[in-house]
């Protein structure tokens, strides 16, 4: 079967390892929801996470067999359709954990966010490659480049400040691997750090002006380790789930140590209340140690690895682009994750990429990794058929 498969190999293995330790960590760490919303019955949360696996896998074969080419010409019309979904979620969202980042879409919860990463990184690469010949023209990529990505990056914001600036920085590797003239990158740079700045300074000042601003100061508040002589803050910075949860992950970790405490025995699960999605890598080293996290760090850096390789395979730009693009989300998330549980970085509620719990990230990056795989095997295909006509002369 191996045989049959004419895009990267290694992709297929990696993917599925990490899919199969996300089902046994899923199962292991679920207990307390488990507990909350399903009497006891972890087993529930087990099939969800491999019913959607499975669908995910059935997207991720069925895109890598479509011709990359037309998921150009696609992105078009789909960013147009992500703006108003993205409005009606800011508008009549669900709300879930104070954030309101979901909608329901035939009773189903649907992260549109994750829908409209997916859908931006495959619409800049498009642009750089059909206005590559105009991106000296700094109205060009003002009008093409910086209005869609800022238009859609704002819309996330309120909901999901953390998914906004990662997807923002994503876009902005692409411009620069695109070949958008240094000075230009340059000048985004300066004005993006003022405007960042600015938006920071009043988040700190005025948190109340903002859906999520309290949040946001608290978070970084607890991170830096600030008195901020707000009681509300303060209340926030000391006592709230969020934080509680980044103290007890890194007591997970701790706890793990080389070897771990073996699978199903991790101690913290217990008292962490997303133990099976935004810390499930905390969970994951208590039971499986510091060895197998490392191990997961591999795994996912060979992932990106493998896209730098496809992207060398590929002459075409288009294809280039947007398996760069999505590589680099993809470590770029995982590693923020990661992060976040060990402690080195402020909590985002970032999922870990094919690992948490939940659907709609779980099914967009496996579908990700399919139009990565489709570039693979269309540069494959094409590598074949042009030896065949050498072998044929």
């Amino acid at each position: 079967m191996l045989n049959n498969i004419k895009s990267d190999r290694t992709v297929w293995i990696i993917v599925l390892l990490i899919c199969i330790f996300s089902l046994l960590v899923v199962y292991s760490s679920s207990n307390v929801l488990a507990h909350k919303f399903r009497h006891g019955d972890t087993a529930s949360f087990l099939f969800k996470q491999f019913l959607v696996i499975a669908v995910g896998f059935g997207l991720m074969i069925g895109m890598h067999f479509i011709n990359y080419k037309y998921y150009s010409r696609l992105s078009q019309l789909a960013y147009l359709c992500i703006l108003p979904l993205l409005v009606l979620t800011l508008v009549m969202g669900k709300s879930e954990n104070g954030a309101e980042r979901w909608l329901d879409v035939f009773g189903f919860s649907v992260q549109t966010s994750e829908i409209a990463k997916l859908v931006l990184i495959i619409y800049v690469a498009r642009v750089l490659t059909v206005k590559q010949e105009q991106l000296k023209n700094f109205g060009v990529i003002l009008l093409h480049l910086i209005l869609p990505i800022s238009l859609v990056c704002v819309l996330i914001l309120p909901a999901n400040f953390s998914t906004a600036a990662m997807l923002f920085v994503i876009c902005f590797v692409m411009m620069f691997l695109g070949q958008v003239p240094l000075k230009f990158m340059a000048i985004l740079t300066g004005g993006g750090l003022v405007l960042l700045f600015l938006f920071g300074f009043w988040v700190w000042k005025s948190p109340e002006d903002f859906k999520r601003g309290e949040t946001w100061k608290a978070r970084i508040a607890h991170f830096f380790h600030i008195d901020t002589g707000n009681n509300i803050t303060h209340d926030l910075t000391k006592n709230s789930e969020e934080n509680f949860q980044a103290d007890m992950a890194k007591m997970a970790i701790a706890n793990g140590k080389i070897f771990g405490v073996g699978p199903g025995n991790s101690i913290q699960k217990g008292v962490l209340p997303q133990a099976s999605s935004d810390f499930i890598f905390a969970v994951f080293v208590e039971e499986y140690g510091l060895i197998f996290g490392v191990g997961l760090i591999f795994l996912y850096m060979t992932l990106f690895f493998r896209g730098i390789a496809i992207l060398k395979k590929t002459d075409k730009v288009f294809g280039g682009l947007m398996v760069v693009g999505l590589s680099f989300a993809i470590i770029f998330q995982a590693f923020i994750n990661m992060a976040v549980a060990i402690g080195l970085f402020p909590v985002t509620g970032q999922p870990l990429p094919m690992f948490s719990s939940g659907g709609t990230s779980i099914l967009f990056t496996l579908a990700a990794i399919g139009i990565i795989l489709s570039v693979s095997r269309r540069s494959a295909m094409e590598k074949e058929g042009k030896g065949g006509e050498l072998e044929a002369a």
